[in-house]
């Protein structure tokens, strides 16, 4: 062997050397600093949680679309000639404030027709009253001309009321989203077919103003018939808008009555009314909607992952200052989330292992095999401790002599 070394060159003899430095490092680390860098790292670890209090709550969950509260159509109740539009779309408007006039000639004729007759049938009431007997005729007199009376007064009572609906003012505060009516407009008002709320004028067929109040809002949101037995109104509603991330808050106003019918299931509208004073809402906005029916305050949980139940029974594994580690059996209650109320067994501050678990380990949380790659072939006679270099396996080195 020793002759074999000699009759190689000087090139194969560094690449030799370096080869069997190179395994003699690879050998001690992988019996030595691998091993103990191994034995820190497979240390099991374990994560503790404190058990809180908390407020624990049931939810009916749906979602709806928020709108205004207040939404008014708002259109001329008389007949006559717009003669003033003193608003515009997008303009806010105050309760009472002027919108809108019509001409009053006709309605002031009509005031004054109506007080005429009333006036007519007042003194004929007056006058059978004076010329009355007693008898049966003269009480029929009395009573027809009373009648009169109060129908001439009625008619006073409408003129007078159509005199001051020829102004058109804001039933409520809020913004003009629409306003459709200019100066020379005919109108035809209620009595001529319109309600009062969206009459039907000659030159258009929709509500001449739109009033949105921008301080309140609301939510509808769809209930099955299974969820709506929990509901009661009052009941507090978190609203979540698209694109937020904190939720407003509100509470049921109403529970409807009548039921429509989606594939076969029955639900009922509730309509939830937000907080006043709330920012970011907008008419429109798809919203999630969680209607709280209960709600409890102070509950003493632990994450669901501590709590192990086998046949019925509940422990999960304390550990204290020391950090000795005891399996205490515990009554759960309700959970929520990741959540499980704790009734009795453990304490506010009480530290519970969360999970244990060996880093670098199998599924299992065993350790793998012990050992590394085994090499295979010989060693040149003398090298210990590593596998040989590379060309000692009965091959050649390039340009040198055949191992024999």
């Amino acid at each position: 062997m020793l002759r074999l070394w000699r009759r190689t060159g000087p090139l194969l003899r560094i690449v030799a050397g370096v080869a069997v430095v190179g395994l003699v490092a690879a050998g001690v680390w992988w019996f030595g600093i691998r091993d103990a860098s191994a034995s820190d790292a497979t240390a099991p670890t374990t994560r503790t949680v404190a058990a809180s209090l908390t407020t624990m709550q049931k939810v009916v969950s749906g979602t709806g679309t928020i709108a205004p509260a207040v939404q008014e159509d708002v259109s001329f109740e008389v007949s006559g000639t717009v003669t003033a539009v003193l608003v515009a779309t997008g303009q806010t408007v105050t309760a009472g404030q002027t919108l809108a006039t019509v001409d009053t000639l006709q309605l002031n004729a009509d005031l004054l027709q109506a007080q005429a007759t009333l006036a007519s049938a007042k003194a004929k009431l007056s006058d059978a009253t004076d010329q009355s007997d007693g008898s049966s005729s003269a009480k029929a007199q009395i009573a027809s001309a009373q009648a009169q009376v109060d129908v001439a007064q009625s008619q006073v009572d409408a003129a007078q009321e159509a005199m001051a609906g020829a102004t058109l003012t804001a039933p409520v505060a809020g913004l003009l989203t629409a306003v459709d009516l200019e100066v020379g407009d005919a109108v035809t008002g209620s009595s001529s077919g319109g309600d009062g709320q969206n009459p039907t004028g000659s030159d258009t067929s929709t509500a001449q103003f739109t009033i949105v109040g921008t301080d309140a809002w609301q939510v509808e949101v769809s209930v099955s018939d299974a969820d709506v037995a929990n509901l009661e109104v009052g009941d507090q509603a978190e609203v979540t808008p698209d694109g937020a991330t904190d939720p407003v808050f509100g509470t049921i106003a109403s529970i409807g009555l009548l039921s429509t019918s989606s594939q076969g299931v029955a639900a009922y509208p509730v309509t939830v009314d937000l907080t006043p004073g709330q920012e970011g809402l907008h008419d429109g906005v798809s919203a999630d909607v969680d209607l709280v029916y209960e709600r409890r305050t102070d509950v003493l949980t632990v994450p669901s992952l501590a709590v192990t139940t086998t046949d019925g029974k509940s422990t999960v594994t304390t550990v204290d200052a020391d950090g000795k580690q005891t399996t205490v059996e515990v009554t759960t209650g309700e959970t929520s989330g990741n959540l499980t109320e704790i009734t009795s067994g453990l304490a506010e501050g009480d530290e519970v292992v969360l999970a244990v678990f060996t880093p670098g380990g199998n599924r299992d949380g065993q350790q793998g095999e012990e050992g590394g790659p085994q090499f295979q072939g010989n060693f040149p006679e003398g090298f210990q401790g590593g596998p040989p270099p590379e060309g000692f396996t009965g091959q050649s080195f390039p340009g040198g002599p055949t191992n024999g």
